[in-house]
């Protein structure tokens, strides 16, 4: 008889595989479940015992085909199994038994896809401005008393309750969050309008340093660090082979996170991954392009008509580039290629990307991104415009060093 969770998690959405994605960047070898703590199971990927990174990484694998298509238990544990087999990865905690087996495939399967499934609701209930947050509990046959205390409770989002009872609240834990921007909108999705929280409800257990009903490990809210794991994690891009990179910071472009970012910009949000030879064509030893802080808001002074799905397709137009060119900077001897992607199209007449190299070729950005015009006439004479223009720079910089 198949286990009851194998349907639970089988329609994913975009946050939620974007979420679950942040920790790609970043697989760490661990010994212990607690190895990584609270917020940084966020920016990181571990199964407890793996230490090799080979290992790590397939691991880390079968659970994002888990969360990203859907599959069923049944389908993770063939592909652990395989794993496990072709590895040769031994004592890991359930090792030697069906039981075993069984127990430590489903901690792993179910404790992935709550946490990237809740991490993506907070994003969507971020993104919706809801006015209250109501908790549900599961319905558990064998329900957390302290859980099912909290079942209909509605708080504004910016409640300290959140901060740590935000679920899932412990191993297991089924409870999920549902917005409500009225009375009447509690009532719906079965919350209590005017239900207060129980007494003692922020009282800290001792022995698990949460408070009380919520698991040591469990009293942080998924999600709620995601730009700040963005920006942590763009070291490790470069690092990853092209498709993964480039799917990583699609995923990332996906979250609500990005066009909040977009309207309030600090520090770097990584934009597009380009060619190895185009990066060496401009002598740059990197491939991910970021988008700074500073042409984020020059972008928006001058092209407020860009939103988020503009930005999303940035990777379309490098990819698909119908002309590219390579342009020197002659006062400062940077390099750039631009990126012009024409689309035949009524509705969208294709956009053009830039991206520059430093000088020392350890730092590659997007420094302007652009709509074509739809106009076929307007948008060949921008093209054609875009051509000489790189002739003349390549040219300046080709006389100035005597060539």
């Amino acid at each position: 008889m198949a286990e009851p969770l194998s349907g639970t998690f089988r329609r994913p959405f975009d946050e939620q595989i974007a979420a679950f994605r942040l920790r790609l960047g970043n697989l760490v070898p661990t010994s212990a479940w607690d190895d990584l703590w609270q917020e940084q199971h966020d920016r990181a990927f571990m199964v407890a015992g793996a230490t090799k990174a080979d290992l790590l990484a397939d691991l880390a694998a079968a659970v994002d085909k888990a969360v990203a298509q859907g599959t069923s238990l049944e389908e993770f544990r063939r592909d652990f199994r395989t794993i496990v087999e072709r590895h040769g990865w031994h004592g890991w905690t359930g090792e030697g038994s069906k039981k075993g087996e069984a127990w430590r495939t489903r901690v792993i399967y179910r404790t992935n896809m709550s946490t990237s499934y809740m991490a993506g609701r907070y994003a969507q209930l971020t993104a919706a401005n809801y006015r209250y947050w109501v908790y549900r509990h599961s319905g558990a046959e064998h329900p957390r008393l302290d859980h099912l205390s909290w079942d209909g409770i509605a708080l504004p989002p910016d409640h300290p309750f959140w901060t740590q009872h935000y679920p899932p609240n412990g191993w297991g834990c089924g409870c999920k969050v549902y917005g409500a921007r009225t009375e009447a909108g509690i009532l719906r999705v079965g919350g209590t309008p005017g239900k207060d929280l129980p007494e003692g409800w922020d009282r800290v257990n001792p022995k698990t340093g949460a408070p009380v009903g919520i698991g040591r490990g469990w009293g942080y809210a998924p999600g709620a660090s995601v730009t700040d794991t963005v920006q942590s994690l763009r070291g490790k891009l470069d690092q990853l082979p092209p498709l993964p990179a480039t799917e990583l910071i699609q995923s990332w472009l996906r979250l609500n996170a990005f066009p909040n970012w977009l309207n309030h910009p600090t520090g770097n949000w990584p934009l597009v991954r380009i060619p190895e030879e185009d990066a060496a064509a401009i002598g740059s030893t990197k491939t991910v392009a970021d988008l700074s802080a500073e042409t984020a808001a020059k972008q928006m002074r001058e092209h407020p008509e860009l939103d988020a799905t503009d930005y999303a397709a940035a990777q379309r137009t490098v990819d698909e580039a119908t002309i590219r060119l390579l342009e020197q900077d002659s006062r400062t001897g940077t390099r750039s290629i631009v990126y012009v992607h024409v689309v035949e199209d009524e509705t969208a007449g294709g956009r053009v990307i830039v991206v520059k190299a430093t000088l020392s070729g350890r730092g590659l950005f997007v420094t302007s991104l652009r709509r074509l015009s739809r106009d076929e006439a307007v948008r060949d004479a921008e093209v054609q415009r875009l051509i000489r223009k790189a002739g003349r720079r390549s040219s300046a910089s080709g006389e100035e060093r005597g060539e």
